[in-house]
């Protein structure tokens, strides 16, 4: 159902009104934990929202990403965690599974503003387990390929014909690659957390495998190509310990003349970077194969403990009427595929993140997922550093996941 932002908003003190009492000694109190890194999109729409509610009170603690699982888990156990959490999309089905979470089923119902039919499939199935909502996804991203056009036609290369393919992305990397002056061909993250499974799913999902089929042919190619990629020296050693920021850093300082990142990075690279660049597709494994990414971004959940879950609900609403701001303002890309964006920010980079989108797939879901993804990139770390062949170690993860999925149905 087709509905404007500024009739959605008109609406909020009509129902304020209506759903909230007079404000009095005990004012309600929404509690927010957020997860914002760079511009906080969770914290500034949290505040907007208070004023559109002066009868409330809201109340925001930021939580960093890395303990945002067990500081989360940790709330919902003591029965005295926020109202509204923020969660990595994969593991919404964890918490769910784990009763930590408020079905929000009943509540999309009766929703006038919130159309799940509208959401991408991808962030519509991590935000969904057991048949039942439990969160609603607060932007959506996924992995393209930047690349510095200036070095491009330095190194005899077309900007216009970025890499399509595996074999094109090595032989790109390597034209661009100048030892003396510090430049690597290629920029990624492998590191040994969810940022470096994140980044090598894509690989993974473009050789038709999946992260439940890792001793494939597919996987094992995949992790073999990425190996080349260091070996050769056409991608820096500190791959393997460097986060995508930090990936994104090196190719903003010049160091890197691709790199495969996020559209977070945008206001960054704008800013940072002296030179013209541009943003493409993945490439694929080869000619034909399957366009894929890895699918990423935050959800918003309620916690079942959560004292006004009511509020908190028509919080999530308000977030979701602000999709249309999403790009400009905050670099994300919003959720729900009817939501146009008017004279986006970087336009081209736009048109990429929103086609590579619709290849994007999700994490899971499954209760799970934290422990498939240990096994990815432990096996992945394992043969970039020589410590096992790459047939072993990715039959070693897929014996891991299959160990975790048997003790899951007993």
């Amino acid at each position: 159902m087709k509905r404007t932002v500024v009739a959605i908003c008109a609406g909020w003190s009509l129902a304020a009104a209506m759903l909230m009492p007079a404000a009095h000694a005990d004012t309600p109190t929404l509690n927010i934990w957020a997860n914002d890194e760079q511009k906080s999109i969770t914290i500034d729409l949290a505040n907007e929202f208070q004023k559109l509610h002066p009868e409330i009170k809201v109340q925001i603690r930021r939580v960093g990403f890395a303990a945002l699982n067990d500081e989360t888990m940790r709330a919902a156990m003591s029965g005295n965690g926020p109202d509204i959490v923020t969660i990595d999309n994969p593991n919404v089905a964890m918490f769910a599974a784990r009763g930590a979470l408020v079905d929000l089923t009943p509540y999309l119902a009766k929703s006038k503003v919130i159309d799940t039919h509208q959401i991408y499939t991808g962030p519509l199935e991590n935000a969904t387990w057991d048949h039942k909502v439990y969160a609603i996804p607060r932007e959506v991203n996924t992995l393209a390929l930047y690349y510095n056009e200036d070095l491009f036609k330095a190194a005899g290369l077309d900007p216009d014909k970025p890499p399509q393919t595996w074999d094109e992305l090595y032989n790109d990397a390597k034209k661009l690659t100048n030892a003396p002056k510090g430049v690597y061909g290629l920029g990624f993250s492998a590191i040994g957390t969810e940022e470096g499974t994140f980044q090598f799913l894509p690989f993974i999902q473009t050789a038709d495998a999946s992260w439940n089929s890792l001793n494939s042919p597919g996987a094992i190619h995949a992790v073999q190509f990425w190996q080349k990629l260091i070996d050769d020296k056409v991608a820096s050693p500190d791959t393997l310990t460097r986060t995508q920021s930090e990936a994104a850093q090196s190719f903003i300082n010049g160091n890197a003349a691709m790199d495969i990142d996020g559209p977070w990075e945008l206001p960054g690279i704008s800013k940072g970077a002296k030179f013209k660049w541009r943003v493409a597709l993945l490439p694929v494994e080869k000619t034909g194969a399957p366009r894929a990414s890895a699918l990423g971004g935050l959800d918003h959940a309620i916690l079942k403990t959560s004292k006004n879950p009511q509020l908190a609900f028509e919080f999530l609403e308000y977030m979701y009427s602000q999709q249309p701001r999403q790009w400009n303002e905050f670099g994300l890309l919003p959720p729900s595929k009817n939501v146009v964006t008017q004279n986006p920010q970087w336009p081209e980079a736009y048109k990429v993140f929103s086609e590579q989108m619709v290849y994007a797939r999700p994490r899971g879901p499954n209760p799970d997922w934290m422990q498939f993804s240990k096994a990815i990139y432990t096996a992945m770390q394992q043969v970039l550093t020589h410590q096992a062949d790459a047939a072993t170690a990715m039959k070693n993860a897929q014996a891991e996941v299959d160990k975790v999925n048997k003790l899951a149905q007993k």
